[in-house]
């Protein structure tokens, strides 16, 4: 019999029914759990089916834990300030306060249809100054204790943005955000000096439970590397240009250096004659971004017409100036090895520079020609009193040798660089520093915050490099908090990452006025528990999260140093081989999909599109046969409603079988085999009650609950059906009998001489005689006049007869 499952009216039934009465209760005998999502910057285009997939997986795995006994906290908020949310702004015309709250109108809307769980209560936004407040509370803290600190310096710009942009904030040399090509511009910025967290960043990777995918680009972007620094002799000057190398075994192969376009000498020791030529390659380096410096294949240089001594031989080296080495990493210079560097090596070549082998394979390899770099281990060549001698320990030999002359030091160094940290727009929160000619840039007083941000109605970015705030005289024209003297307010304002950086702490104690976190609210909820979003946030936003929590642990504000014990990235979801986005035009609203199929068919869709980790094509057409899987599962527990079945042994081993792989399934995060697994076993109840007549009130009840986190609202309507007058909610999550999942009998290959010739049914118990002789019978006509000679048996698993 068919049953109409109206999904609509139940769906909006149950609704209202969960706004009037939560499911997610607090008592004092739960233990807490605390589930976060990656909280969404809300854009003008809403949410598309890829984004409904991360809060489909976090609520399920929220309402999982809920049945396992646990209180969760599964907050939602709002990462409104920022590029994305100004840059909208603009193109629509409008303040981006006005839109910001229209974006995050229709968003909540759409999160609401997904019928997650979350405390509305504790919703947070980062443009309210109530919010931001501890933002800059966080800023102050970081400047007095001299981790912000100001810096003229060459940044990433983007001229369409009209800001500057931090090295993680540019992707293949495009701004992240609209996808110009981004510049160079020397402007005054504030820093935050996350280098000094580096190694602690690095060490604290190895207890997280994480991706090791993650951990690993977390541990690439910092990038720890051990070497020495070396001091190299400009000839004909008292100048000395450091170098960091980690080959000082190489030092010896060195036949040049190479200085970056902005490093601080470039202009002092370059020849009068060459002068004309090094500017004009500087400024043309200066349009270059740092990712396209790196990528360029075809390496550029020019000679300065200066050289230095090499420390260890007394060759002088000529001093080169290339984009392809970088001010803000090592010292910006670099001592060039071509016979031993691929890089150094093409640069030579082009160049026409010595090429001086002083690692080799074998000694013998000594008057080769290299046709390309030589970059293995080996025995030292060309390399005076290190000659003969293995490359690896060189390198600990000439390290000590640089020492104790006082020419070098061994050392470690880092890629990870200082956070820039101001952005010149608007749409940001305000950097709480003040400066005075006489006492300099000063913090304003905590008891003063929050800085609001002034509402005007000129907002656009000035592309001078100055924010549009510089233009308020009301508002720039302050005091010193210091001297009382006239000051100005700074006018650049915070990255949108800064919101971010620290936002899962306020949740679990949105209302407090006198601090950021209490101590007992820190230690009862955090560090969090799951944390889920997507694989694109792996370095810029954990990282910054990593270097918050670190910094408020020191300061005392938290007894924790990393904020996330457990992450989970699931994949994207594309649409014609791409990411959704709506400027290509692939991107499918959740919206109408609810409207025809409903909410819980949409949300198992999204866990069976594919590996959750893993990113998946969308398909609408996908979504009907998981809406007829929906509405079997509906029949066959309605069907048996109202009628007394007993329990078989089948009925008892399936459902036992469900349980277990169901529990197995979500437990490692495998979701899309959870509903095939879903699928599977109720065609197979389906089967059994065409012969029972339906199936037991416990085997309904249990296939009930374990839906209940994946389809909640069928789940909650099909329990009332049921005759319970409690939540599915209320439920503990059913356990397996393994007794009860095992089979009376197994199917068993029949092998003569190795080769599978029959298969026969057995009972688990059967004697071995009897299992032999049913062998025996099922290749009878299969033996073609042969004997059998022998008979081995494994139980439950193969029988092979040998036969001659």
């Amino acid at each position: 019999m068919s049953h109409t499952y109206n999904y609509k009216e139940i769906e909006q039934k149950w609704r209202k029914k969960w706004e009037e009465n939560p499911v997610n209760v607090e008592t004092e005998e739960k233990e807490k759990y605390y589930c976060l999502d990656m909280f969404p910057y809300p854009s003008g285009s809403g949410l598309h089916v890829g984004h409904w997939r991360g809060y489909v997986l976090s609520d399920v795995w929220s309402r999982y834990k809920m049945l396992q006994g646990y209180y969760v906290l599964h907050p939602m908020g709002w990462d409104a300030f920022g590029l994305p949310a100004e840059n909208y702004a603009i193109s629509q015309g409008v303040h981006p306060a006005k839109a910001t709250a229209e974006n995050v109108e229709n968003f909540k809307r759409q999160l609401k249809e997904i019928s997650a769980i979350y405390d509305w209560d504790k919703e947070i936004n980062t443009t309210d100054p109530e919010y931001y407040k501890w933002t800059q509370w966080i800023f102050v803290k970081m400047f007095k204790e001299g981790l912000a600190y100001e810096k003229e310096m060459p940044i990433n710009w983007c001229p369409d943005c009209k800001t500057g942009l931090a090295n993680e904030e540019v992707v293949n040399g495009e701004c992240e955000r609209c996808g110009s090509s981004v510049t160079k511009k020397n402007l005054r910025q504030w820093m935050l000096k996350i280098t000094a967290y580096a190694e602690r960043l690095l060490e604290d990777l190895e207890g997280l439970e994480w991706p090791e995918k993650v951990k690993k680009m977390q541990s690439d972007w910092i990038g720890k590397s051990y070497g020495a620094e070396i001091d190299f002799n400009v000839v004909d000057s008292e100048e000395k240009i450091k170098v960091f190398t980690t080959r000082p075994d190489t030092l010896f192969g060195a036949t040049f250096m190479v200085l970056a376009p902005e490093h601080q000498l470039v202009s002092e020791i370059t020849t009068n004659a060459q002068k004309e030529e090094v500017e004009d390659y500087v400024y043309k380096a200066s349009l270059k971004s740092s990712v396209d410096r790196m990528q360029d294949k075809e390496k550029t240089g020019v000679f300065t017409g200066s050289y230095v001594v090499n420390p260890l031989n007394g060759e002088k080296l000529p001093i080169w100036v290339s984009d392809y080495v970088l001010a803000d990493y090592g010292t910006g210079a670099i001592m060039c090895v071509p016979a031993h560097d691929e890089r150094d090596f093409d640069f030579a070549k082009k160049f026409d520079i010595a090429i001086v082998q002083v690692i080799a394979k074998e000694e013998s390899d000594v008057n080769k020609v290299l046709e390309e770099a030589y970059t293995e281990d080996g025995i030292m060549i060309n390399s005076g009193v290190f000659d003969g001698m293995q490359a690896t320990k060189a390198k600990e030999a000439i390290i000590t040798y640089l020492e104790e002359h006082n020419i070098g030091n061994r050392t470690t160094n880092y890629k990870l660089r200082d956070w820039v940290f101001s952005r010149q727009r608007y749409w940001g929160e305000p950097i709480p520093i003040i400066h005075c000619d006489d006492c300099g840039a000063v913090a304003v007083p905590e008891n003063e915050l929050p800085v609001e941000l002034p509402n005007v109605e000129s907002y656009e970015p000035t592309g001078t490099g100055e924010s549009p705030l510089a233009a308020i005289d009301e508002w720039v024209n302050t005091t010193c908090p210091t001297c009382g003297k006239s000051a100005k307010r700074e006018t650049n304002t915070m990255p949108q990452w800064a919101g971010s950086s620290w936002y899962f702490l306020r949740y679990v104690d949105v209302n407090n006025t006198e601090e950021l976190v209490s101590k007992e609210k820190a230690k009862e909820w955090l560090p969090v528990d799951m944390y889920v979003g997507g694989i694109e946030h792996a370095v810029l936003h954990l990282l910054y999260a990593r270097f918050y929590t670190k910094f408020l642990n020191d300061i005392g504000v938290v007894d924790f140093a990393e904020p996330f014990k457990r992450l989970f990235n699931q994949g994207m979801i594309c649409k014609d081989g791409a990411k959704m986005s709506k400027s290509k035009g692939n991107v499918v609203s959740p919206d109408e999909l609810v409207n025809d199929y409903g909410c819980d068919s949409l949300r198992l869709y999204e866990l069976f599109v594919g590996p959750p980790e893993l990113d998946s094509e969308w398909d609408d057409r996908g979504i009907d046969g998981v809406h007829r899987f929906i509405n079997r599962f509906w029949n066959i527990i309605v069907d048996s409603k109202d009628k007394e079945i007993e329990a078989t042994k089948e009925m008892e081993k399936i459902k036992h079988k469900m349980i277990y792989e169901i529990t197995h399934r979500i437990n490692s995060f495998s979701l899309n085999t959870v509903v095939s697994g879903f699928m599977e076993y109720t065609n197979k109840l389906i089967d059994v009650a065409k012969t029972t007549g339906g199936i037991d009130k416990d085997t309904a009840n249990t296939m009930i609950v374990l839906m209940a986190p994946f389809a909640p609202h069928i789940a909650e309507e099909l329990w009332e059906q049921q005759g319970n007058t409690n939540s599915v909610f209320d439920n503990s999550w059913p356990e397996y009998d393994e007794e009860k999942m095992k089979d009376d009998t197994v199917q068993m290959p029949v092998q003569l001489n190795g080769k599978v010739r029959a298969t026969i049914e057995i009972d688990v118990k059967e004697d071995k005689e009897s299992v032999l002789k049913k062998a025996r019978e099922s290749v009878e006509n299969k033996l073609d006049g042969k004997s059998i000679v022998k008979e081995i048996y494994v139980p439950s698993k193969i029988i092979n007869l040998v036969v001659k």
